[in-house]
């Protein structure tokens, strides 16, 4: 088993997977900043400005969200006291708020931004001036239904983060843990529990939007297909995930510091150098995500070429023989007899 392991061509490897994305994304250069990154570039924007709007005013949709998240977290009896609650209300609402305000850019601009990608992507010669408009839409009801699967899975998957935490602390609170160390140990427990779970549905719902788009149906079996196909290479997806994710994270603290700060704490106006200044930094957000999406269908390319693979391959071969006699008799017989390579 070891032999015929090593005998088969292995998935390409993280590193292998960005640097043929980067040579894609460059050779494809004039494609994807004039298309594909300018399509994603209102919906850069209003990421990009919902951060400013995340201050604690009675305007504000923040302050409203925290204030419901604290309330659930207190009925559900989770100790506000501890440090990863706080934060973990925080950023939840920080996430929700910003996701309600760009809801509209993300359904349209962005999803036609993933679309130009992957139409680019599925040619054999993807050299175009301009995304093929008709192309993109066909792709697109694909991509707008698995999306809002997706934001349903994603739900689910924080519901049942937020259930198992829920057990776990009134569980040991019922037996007495209840003491600054236990709930500590706990707390820390529960940040793995939940970055493990929210971060494996965040993978597999971006793969099935990928593969949505080029297998033009979405949906709940585009999801199907993404959890057959990221089996085994879950930490290849991760990996994969986190340099874009630490990447767009750093171009919105660029964004805080370099915008959002000298507006709201020094009094400046919003002059026409900073307007530039905060456009320059959006249209490198877009170019960030049209990469990350290049760097997810190379890894779907390479999970569709290591599956075929496997499959050619044949590790277990079964044949079923029906003993004639044993038909006669009122019942079938069957052997199945297992063929290696």
């Amino acid at each position: 088993m070891e032999e015929d392991h090593n005998s088969r061509i292995p998935m390409a490897r993280t590193g292998k997977i960005i640097r043929r994305s980067i040579h894609t994304f460059l050779q494809n250069y004039q494609y994807f900043t004039s298309g594909s990154a300018l399509l994603a570039l209102p919906f850069s924007v209003s990421i990009l400005l919902s951060q400013a709007l995340l201050v604690p005013s009675s305007n504000s949709l923040f302050p409203t969200v925290h204030s419901r998240l604290q309330a659930l977290f207190r009925a559900a009896g989770f100790p506000l006291s501890s440090e990863f609650f706080t934060i973990l209300s925080l950023k939840l609402s920080q996430t929700i708020s910003s996701s309600v305000f760009a809801l509209p850019f993300t359904l349209t601009f962005l999803l036609f931004a993933k679309a130009s990608v992957i139409q680019a992507l599925n040619k054999s010669k993807p050299t175009l001036s301009s995304p093929s408009f008709s192309c993109i839409i066909c792709i697109f009801n694909p991509l707008l239904l698995t999306y809002i699967f997706n934001t349903f899975l994603i739900i689910s998957a924080n519901a049942t983060a937020f259930c198992l935490l829920f057990l776990s602390f009134n569980f040991l609170e019922g037996f007495g843990f209840s003491s600054p160390n236990s709930c500590l140990l706990l707390s820390a427990a529960g940040a793995v529990l939940y970055s493990i779970i929210l971060a494996n549905a965040l993978i597999t719902c971006n793969l099935a939007l990928v593969l949505s788009g080029g297998e033009k149906s979405g949906g709940f079996m585009a999801f199907l297909k993404a959890c057959v196909m990221i089996r085994g290479r879950t930490s290849t997806a991760l990996s994969l995930a986190l340099p874009a994710s630490i990447s767009l994270a750093g171009i919105e603290a660029l964004f805080q510091y370099r915008i959002v700060r000298p507006y709201n704490h020094r009094g400046q106006t919003a002059s026409s150098l900073m307007v530039m200044e905060g456009m320059l930094i959006a249209y490198l957000y877009s170019v960030f995500i049209v990469l990350d999406t290049v760097a997810t269908c190379i890894f779907l390319e390479s999970c569709n070429r290591n599956s075929c693979i496997d499959q050619e391959e044949g590790r277990f071969a079964y044949r079923i023989e029906i003993l004639e006699e044993d038909y006669q008799g009122g019942y079938v017989s069957s052997k199945a007899t297992q063929e290696l390579p």
